[in-house]
């Protein structure tokens, strides 16, 4: 890892030492919420906690699936909670978030994916604080329409589905997900609610060339994709998938403009974004943006 990247890191892991950063690590606690921020190792933790910003992690934090690239407990995951829907919109209105993010494991384990019970987080969110955002980033819920249309029927802003890597890696990377299934879910979320933005994100450092990459970003306009982030892979430890490299600023830089160029509403580009990266400020540049 280059030292610039390494001093970025450290920078952002001190922040934890904040007050704010304390307090929301405590409400955390407190309520037993699971958060992408620590099942995935998020390097942006200090900064996001400081801003009040948190991805809660909804129906657990054990995974189904076994993608190279991911920190996220692999196991047989536990039954939904039943009180989750209601602690998750506590402390959203504790936290006085005006942007929710809403992520899960992937749970091939349940006959809808969760999209059920993902539904009723939203809603209940809606319930106790009617005026908040929220952005469900999902699974890919097996290619289930039914399942789709029931994240959808609860009305959130955005509808996020993170495509991860270009299409040529995911035999290596991405076990037991399919290209073409996140561009079909992407594809028919735009369809069947035209109104609710879609947004997906990808890593770079795993192989990929620059060809391949304006590949995927046109692949993704196609289907219709209002937002995009992309983000440098770090892996999680030794027995994950290998850094393949680290693309400098500039190369992210060249990449958001070259995405806005291909029609995308709203796209943020540098080493340490993340799909959910300041997900508020990237859904309001798009709403400017129309």
């Amino acid at each position: 890892m280059p030292q610039w990247l390494k001093d970025l890191v450290g920078r952002n892991k001190a922040a934890l030492r904040f007050s704010a950063a304390l307090h929301a690590q405590q409400s955390i606690d407190k309520l037993t919420l699971h958060t992408v921020c620590h099942a995935a190792r998020c390097p942006n933790r200090g900064e996001c906690f400081n801003c009040g910003d948190a991805t809660f992690m909804v129906l657990g934090d054990i995974c189904t699936r076994g993608c190279r690239f991911c920190a996220v407990t692999k196991a047989r995951p536990l039954p939904p909670e039943e009180n989750e829907p209601a602690r998750v919109a506590q402390a959203i209105k504790e936290w006085a978030i005006r942007y929710a993010v809403l992520t899960m494991p992937t749970r091939d384990d349940l006959k809808d994916g969760g999209a059920a019970h993902f539904a009723r987080v939203i809603e209940a969110i809606h319930s106790l604080t009617p005026d908040v955002k929220i952005e469900p980033l999902i699974s890919d819920l097996r290619g289930d329409e039914a399942a789709l249309k029931t994240v959808l029927d609860a009305r959130p802003d955005v509808l996020a589905h993170n495509v991860e890597t270009v299409p040529q890696l995911y035999h290596a990377v991405r076990v037991g997900a399919d290209y073409h299934r996140t561009l079909t879910l992407l594809e028919r979320s735009k369809k069947l609610a035209p109104d609710i933005l879609t947004k997906t994100g990808f890593m770079v450092g795993l192989g990929e060339t620059p060809q391949q990459v304006t590949a995927l970003m046109k692949d993704l306009r196609s289907v219709g994709v209002d937002l995009l982030t992309i983000g440098q892979y770090l892996a999680p430890s030794a027995a994950h998938y290998p850094v393949a490299r680290y693309p400098e600023p500039a190369e992210y830089q060249a990449w958001e403009q070259e995405a806005l160029s291909l029609g995308f509403k709203g796209v943020a580009s540098g080493p340490l974004v993340r799909s959910s990266y300041r997900a508020g400020a990237l859904y309001r540049k798009a709403v400017l943006s129309k």
